[in-house]
């Protein structure tokens, strides 16, 4: 699987729903230098990258290189932090219409949900 996020976060498993869906388990990287910055003595994952990690996960599903074209509903409800809880689960509900791949997300860690999202996203040609 290729990232710009190196070393950032590793995919422990997924699996596929009866749904069609998908459940990934990532585990993010404590002593990554990102979170030297954000923020030096209290981690916290950065909304972008999180955004980011359901990009790559999609494209990894869908094989496919994508481009973004659009979010909404982007909720950021619980601060993750790598330290506390560098295990994330992501559900994604995945729809395919042609050159068009839209995105449910909800992201957690235990019971807290951290992240809700949609994301439509465009396929690049390779």
């Amino acid at each position: 699987m290729q990232t710009i996020l190196t070393d950032f976060y590793t995919l422990t498993s997924y699996e596929k729903a009866e749904n069609g869906s998908f459940l990934a388990y990532i585990q993010l990287n404590k002593d990554h230098d990102i979170f030297k910055g954000h923020f030096p003595g209290n981690p916290v994952t950065p909304g972008v990258c999180m955004m980011q990690i359901i990009k790559e996960l999609t494209e990894e599903l869908t094989a496919s290189k994508l481009f973004l074209k659009t979010a909404s509903n982007v909720k950021f409800m619980a601060i993750i932090n790598p330290f506390e809880t560098p295990d994330l689960k992501l559900q994604l509900d995945i729809t395919e219409d042609g050159e068009d791949v839209k995105v449910k997300n909800s992201t957690s860690f235990g019971e807290t949900i951290a992240l809700k999202l949609s994301v439509s996203y465009k396929k690049l040609m390779s």
